[in-house]
């Protein structure tokens, strides 16, 4: 008789937004794919808007219809920074962010290391008004 094994399960984690697989489960995302999601609900949730963690977010789509002065896109890009660097300073180090504002649409263009595999990533994150 062979003994159990014992192997360790690769991780598994939830795909945001939250959906179900073509087999009806609930849907799963890749490591570098979850790191990704974490970053976008982050840069799109407003402080407040999470009832158990109220200053979760950085306010991004807030600033949609703000005029995008200088001075208001370089403030921005220094609070999501902090914000990054404050909720998931464990899984990613920025390496440069870019935002734009276009009529009802706010761009986010994020390069980020992620610490556990030492990958270098660059993303562009797109929110628009609702």
């Amino acid at each position: 008789m062979r003994p159990p094994s014992h192997r360790a399960r690769p991780r598994s984690d939830i795909a945001f937004p939250f959906h179900a697989d073509r087999r009806g489960r609930t849907a799963h995302a890749r490591p570098a794919e979850h790191v990704h999601d974490l970053v976008e609900q982050l840069l799109f949730t407003s402080p407040g808007e999470r009832v158990m963690r109220p200053d979760f977010g950085c306010g991004l789509l807030d600033l949609v219809f703000a005029p995008a002065a200088p001075e208001l896109v370089s403030t921005l890009e220094l609070s999501v920074q902090a914000a990054l660097q404050r909720w998931l300073g464990d899984l990613i180090e920025v390496v440069s962010l870019d935002i734009a504002c276009d009529d009802d649409t706010v761009r986010a263009r994020l390069s980020y290391l992620v610490r556990a595999t030492g990958a270098v990533r660059e993303d562009l994150f797109e929110g628009r008004a609702a």
